[in-house]
């Protein structure tokens, strides 16, 4: 069993309250400061539509990993694996315990479990998608990497044309970066999980909306969209973001952009959830309205009670 590091992993869905319940942990908890593992918070700008931490608060409590890279350029999970060890290992030499707050699961898991990420390589993966025939592309993977293929449905093409592009672009087994996601090892980091009803984080989310709406997020993305290198692909898809820009471009109007963002929000909420509740290292605090309600719990295992 690994020796506990003092670090708090502080998860939950979407408009869960996770941030705020972090940033009153840290108000509570001198020598505290606060990790975000939001795969969209990194990106310079965006902060409005991915609730990013306030100045205010940011001077409050000190934050990291928070608009490192401009909008235009891509991050990998490697990359930012890379920049939260590096912030972990300035915390320890100065003695100070981060709670690393997210809801990105893969960013979560690439950090908790060091994960050894692949590279992603663009041309192949061009070559791959131009083939329709999914079952092709399974029979394929498994004359390179039997092991991935029986991993793995023939009919996913998603997994499936990934494997290929890490078994043709890195000349490795896809299989050989690590037993998977599938596999949750003993862990040096105190992980936790805030969970709200379904209908609570419904309502919170479309609330949420509504306050950004009010606080200039239309604005926000066309000034981003304004910029000279734009947006880059994995920031146009932050949720909300990608939605607005539908708006602006004239493919819809901005009543429908925001329904559109509401729904695709809730669904993703549901996605984490499912993702989060499979790691058995998690445990669960549950509140019924008021994230607030479980902060002695959150205090308690930042204490290691």
């Amino acid at each position: 069993m690994p020796t506990p590091n003092g670090h708090l992993v502080l998860v939950g869905t979407t408009a869960s309250g996770k941030s705020a319940l972090a940033m009153e942990a840290a108000r509570r908890r001198p020598g505290v400061e606060l990790v975000s593992m939001d795969s969209m918070q990194i990106y310079r700008g965006m902060d409005i539509g991915t609730a990013t931490p306030s100045a205010e608060e940011r001077a409050e409590v000190r934050h990291h990993l928070l608009d490192i890279v401009d909008p235009g350029e891509e991050f990998t999970v490697s990359e930012f694996k890379a920049s939260c060890m590096t912030v972990l290992a300035d915390l320890d030499e100065r003695g100070a315990r981060g709670v690393l707050v997210g809801g990105t699961g893969l960013h979560v898991r690439a950090v908790v479990d060091d994960l050894e990420i692949p590279g992603r390589f663009d041309e192949v993966r061009v070559d791959l998608e131009a083939e329709p025939d999914t079952a092709a592309l399974h029979d394929r993977l498994r004359g390179l990497d039997p092991v991935a293929a029986e991993r793995m449905e023939p009919t996913n093409r998603r997994r499936v044309v990934r494997a290929l592009e890490v078994c043709v672009g890195s000349g490795r087994p896809f299989s050989s970066f690590g037993p998977g996601m599938n596999a949750y090892p003993a862990s040096p980091f105190t992980q936790v999980g805030v969970h709200l009803p379904r209908a609570v984080v419904d309502r919170r989310i479309a609330e949420r909306y509504e306050q950004q709406l009010a606080e200039g997020f239309v604005d926000e993305v066309r000034t981003l969209a304004s910029l000279p290198g734009g947006l880059s692909r994995t920031a146009r898809q932050a949720l909300g973001y990608r939605q607005v820009l539908d708006y602006l471009e004239g493919r819809c109007g901005l009543e429908e952009a925001i329904n559109a963002a509401v729904v695709a929000t809730r669904r993703f909420a549901r996605r984490q959830e499912r993702w989060f509740r499979r790691d058995p290292r998690l445990t669960w605090m549950g509140a019924e309205e008021d994230p607030m309600e479980v902060l002695n719990q959150v205090l308690a295992s930042l204490d290691g009670r």
